[in-house]
């Protein structure tokens, strides 16, 4: 299951400077996860200080 980031996104971009994949970027109102390319590896997750990025 990929992630994918809630409402709570604050736009910091946190999460895209820890993904190993480049499967974050930044879209029009919050960040967004390519879920064809997330590895659910949490790396997101563990690094939001809102907890926006959670498991599909």
């Amino acid at each position: 299951m990929a992630y994918k980031i809630t409402d709570a996104c604050i736009n910091c971009g946190a999460c895209a400077a820890d993904c190993p994949v480049d499967a974050i970027s930044e879209g029009a109102d919050t960040y967004v996860i390519d879920e064809d390319t997330c590895i659910d590896c949490g790396a997101c997750a563990s690094t939001c200080p809102v907890e926006a990025p959670v498991e599909a």
